[in-house]
């Protein structure tokens, strides 16, 4: 199966822009090809006033065996909304051509289709969160072309086992591709069964794995992913993309981050993060203000409360920002709760401490009469 024949006709027939400094070929030390200044920014000696490789080699081949893919099998981008929007205008013709959700979700699968004027088929999650492959297999008709996962799924932070992936992937062959959101992957248990199906890339034809380096790598400044294809997705995708998407510092940030010494710190932090999940967790089921914590394999947790409303506002008042994402369907009495330094996750459970006692007390007022 060639994946690349679901894409639209006009964007396979496409001729992509070629750039100069695609067309040198890293030739040449005098490079008078691309109308850039011959001088290096004032006050700085590196050479940024050269236009940055489209995909720098170094960097493609560090995310590529760090994936366990093919560099052929891996397109770099400014963060994986772009690698969205990238699928969804080579695969989707507005009007005609839809993509799958699983709500709640990330909500840039269903901007980046609206933008393109595709249809957005929604097929929620079940009431554990967990995906509903049967109910997704039966929504799939043949105007959709990219069925959106979310694993880990924000903001409810539930795991997606890969054999419902796999089930999901196999089903469709041929039909849609499966792309696997996994921005918070490094956080899942490293034992489970919701680790990165980064290593099907190649055997799976539509099978499309997101990766960032937002979240476990913390350069969510830099705005750098990587998206995982089919060799032929990713020559597809590339004439999409603008001729130097990525800024020379970003290319160079990522690559010091991405270093082995790098990678130790990150899952030295990965690791505190788990710890932390447990932690804040358990104290949190604690909490007079908490109905429930839901189940997470990322860096945040799902948290309901007697009075979501009330505990945004009081943790607001404490100089702590959480995302409210009561919006969300099946979430309407939660609020989304990243996981910060041991200090900082300190400081949110003493404020919901103080918030459930403050409630306690109120209640014990009201059972004895007495003004609240």
């Amino acid at each position: 199966m060639n994946p690349v024949e679901l894409a639209r006709p006009e964007i396979r027939a496409l001729q992509p822009y070629s750039s100069a400094r695609m067309e040198a070929g890293g030739g040449g030390s005098i490079l008078l090809n691309a109308n850039e200044s011959p001088w290096p920014p004032f006050a700085c000696d590196r050479d940024w006033n050269r236009y940055p490789d489209p995909q720098p080699a170094a960097l493609v081949a560090r995310l590529a065996s760090l994936y366990g893919v093919g560099n052929d099998q891996l397109l770099v981008g400014r963060g994986s909304d772009e690698g969205i929007d990238l699928l969804v205008r080579a695969f989707c013709a507005a009007g005609r051509d839809a993509i799958l959700v699983s709500p709640p979700t990330f909500g840039m699968y269903a901007v980046c289709a609206q933008v393109q004027g595709a249809e957005v088929v929604a097929v929620p999650l079940c009431g554990d969160f967990s995906l509903d492959v049967d109910a997704v297999l039966a929504a799939v008709t043949t105007a959709v072309k990219l069925v959106f996962v979310c694993a880990p799924n924000n903001p409810a932070g539930a795991g997606v086992p890969r054999v419902a992936i796999l089930r999901l992937a196999e089903a469709l062959a041929s039909k849609a591709l499966v792309v696997v959101d996994e921005a918070y992957v490094e956080f899942a248990d490293p034992e489970g069964e919701c680790r990165s199906l980064a290593y099907r890339i190649g055997a799976i034809p539509n099978l499309v794995v997101l990766r960032t380096l937002s979240k476990a790598w913390a350069l969510a400044g830099i705005r750098m992913s990587a998206l995982l294809a089919d060799a032929r997705v990713i020559a597809l995708l590339r004439k999409l993309m603008p001729p130097y998407p990525l800024p020379s510092p970003c290319i160079e940030i990522a690559l010091r981050a991405l270093s082995d010494e790098g990678e130790c710190a990150m899952r030295e932090r990965v690791e505190t993060i788990r710890r932390e999940r447990l932690r804040v967790r358990d104290a949190l089921v604690r909490c007079c203000c908490v109905r429930a914590v839901l189940p997470s394999q990322a860096n945040f947790l799902g948290v309901r409360f007697e009075d979501a409303g009330r505990a945004c506002e009081v943790l607001r008042d404490a100089g702590v920002s959480v995302r409210d994402v009561r919006r969300y369907p099946m979430l309407g009495d939660a609020l989304r709760i990243t996981l910060g330094s041991p200090d900082q996750n300190d400081r949110v459970l003493a404020v919901l401490r103080s918030l459930g006692s403050a409630r306690k007390g109120s209640e014990s007022a009201i059972r004895a009469g007495l003004p609240a």
